[in-house]
């Protein structure tokens, strides 16, 4: 009869006669695995089949710690995998070479491409055609001195690789062992306002490469607003601000965040906060019956300024290749004020003219960003505004594929979260009390630490720090971290990486898994020091 060990909280507690054990691996090479323990960081799954192991001299493995944690591991016994200039990173599929030079070159391994054949050392990875898996899932077998790192898509494959780039970071050696991990959330995004305060080409690459490493899968760039337009553009090259990404720049960024499998989400903010397009275009600034013009915001009853905005939303689809586009919508000015008709009598007209007698100016602002989002979607994109934009008691609601990126509760005629998601909405979290870092700390906005959003936001906080109920977490997609540029000078872009840091760290453990952390706040951001 054989003895089964399981470590429970470090006490080895044995059944039977004899030690170790093998098991399979689940991923179609095996893998040198024991009963399961409960490691930090990690759950733990089935019991696997126990089989005679090849060794007795190694105690149980611990589950990795990284960030975001990984979701579970199988321990086994067995000295883990360290790395030696000698070992090769080797590809099952050619459409793995990215992920398997930038990990070779990560870890000083020789890449060697598709190769069928097995050395000491290996790190394999694979495709496991799996087509009904989540893509961004991946097993990482450690066992026998190689690494094997399979997944149902390049994406999964990836995020295997982090694991493992975080585990020689943080102890120098892979556990032995099985993970098997994938995110709770499809979007973990960071937000840049880059129209306010523009950053250099180089510091957006290298929150490129720090959201890859972490897991993040978007990042959102905000680069048109009041106070300037950041990217260069052939159909209107005179809204364009002195301080600018040139195109060029901007397909850089789009392919280093593509190798990382992060897609770039633009966003061009109107019907409110095109200040630097009306700057260059007077004539289409909203101007109420004293003919004051609201600052920022477009005449929506003007047929030029739709025809402005369409053309740069056409213009920068070849650009930002991915499928999410923002189109902002929020803090109008017209329904800002407290007479929104008598103010602004042209849009009241034009809105009973177009929606019938009983439609007003939140109609016409419906009606505008259902126009845009019908733009986008011509473009084969997915369109997203902010839950400002969905007014109340319109005559029409707004398209039903527009995502709500919910970020406040303050605006006029305010709703609670769970309105959106009662509609049928999805909605990606910017929640304002916990995922905003507002430069200079204006009104009342304080800069959020990865302490609180650790301890205390899950994706079912949208708004304040009450969850909404569990029936709508398949709703909400996902959240954003978001830096906002509202006081530009209050902070250098150094100043700014360091001050996000930890709320990054925060934001993606609690996005790829929203269940309360194993690790404390202490033990989690010594971890971020050792791994990164």
């Amino acid at each position: 009869m054989r003895r089964r060990a399981l470590i429970i909280g470090g006490a080895v507690v044995a059944f039977g006669v004899g030690v170790g054990l093998w098991a399979s691996g689940g991923d179609g090479g095996g893998s040198s695995v024991a009963s399961p323990s409960a490691s930090p960081g990690a759950r733990t799954g089935p019991s696997p089949s126990p089989t005679p192991s090849p060794t007795r001299s190694y105690p149980m493995s611990e589950a990795p710690r990284t960030i975001p944690a990984v979701r579970e591991h199988t321990s086994a016994r067995g000295p883990g995998w360290r790395p030696r200039p000698s070992y090769r990173v080797v590809v099952s599929d050619a459409e793995l070479g990215d992920e398997g030079r930038l990990i070779a070159g990560e870890l000083g391994l020789t890449y060697a491409g598709e190769r069928g054949d097995v050395r000491e050392g290996d790190v394999r990875l694979a495709l496991n055609g799996d087509e009904g898996a989540d893509p961004e899932s991946y097993a990482m077998t450690v066992r026998g001195g190689r690494v094997t790192i399979s997944g149902p898509a390049e994406a999964g494959v990836f995020y295997g690789t982090r694991t493992l780039k975080q585990e020689v970071r943080g102890g120098g050696t892979a556990p032995e062992g099985v993970v098997r991990d994938e995110p709770a959330k499809p979007v973990r995004a960071l937000m840049l306002d880059i129209a306010r305060k523009p950053y250099s080409a180089d510091w957006i690459e290298d929150r490129v490469r720090e959201l890859g490493d972490l897991k993040f899968n978007q990042l959102g760039l905000h680069f048109s607003d009041d106070q300037g337009f950041r990217i260069q553009s052939d159909t209107h090259p005179e809204i364009v601000s002195r301080e600018h990404l040139t195109k060029a720049q901007v397909r850089r960024i789009v392919r280093l965040a593509a190798s990382r499998h992060i897609t770039v989400v633009p966003e061009i903010d109107s019907p409110g906060h095109l200040g630097a397009v009306l700057d260059a275009h007077p004539e289409l600034k909203l101007r109420d019956v004293q003919g004051v013009a609201a600052r920022g915001a477009v005449d929506i009853s003007d047929p030029d300024a739709a025809e402005i905005v369409d053309d740069l939303l056409g213009e920068y689809a070849e650009l930002f290749p991915g499928g999410p586009w923002h189109l902002g919508g929020d803090e109008y000015l017209a329904l800002m004020v407290s007479d929104p008709e008598g103010s602004y009598p042209q849009l009241a007209t034009d809105a009973r003219e177009s929606y019938g007698p009983d439609a007003g100016i939140a109609d016409l602002a419906t009606g505008w960003l259902n126009d845009r989002a019908d733009t986008v979607r011509a473009l084969g994109r997915t369109p997203l505004a902010w839950n400002d934009g969905f007014y109340r008691s319109t005559t029409f609601p707004p398209d039903r594929d527009i995502q709500v990126a919910y970020w406040t509760g303050k605006e006029i005629g305010a709703r609670e979260p769970a309105g959106y998601l009662e509609a049928g909405r999805k909605v990606v979290n910017y929640n304002d009390e916990f995922l905003y870092y507002v430069l200079g700390e204006p009104q009342t906005f304080v800069y959020p630490t990865g302490e609180r959003i650790y301890e205390q936001w899950t994706p079912r906080v949208l708004r304040g720090t009450d969850p909404v109920p569990a029936r709508y977490d398949a709703q909400i997609l996902g959240g954003s971290f978001a830096v906002w540029g509202d006081l530009p000078r209050s902070q250098t872009q150094e100043q700014v990486a360091a001050g996000i840091r930890m709320p990054l760290r925060a934001t993606v453990q609690k996005l790829w898994d929203p269940d309360p952390p194993v690790l404390s706040w202490p033990e989690f951001r010594a971890l971020a020091d050792k791994v990164g």
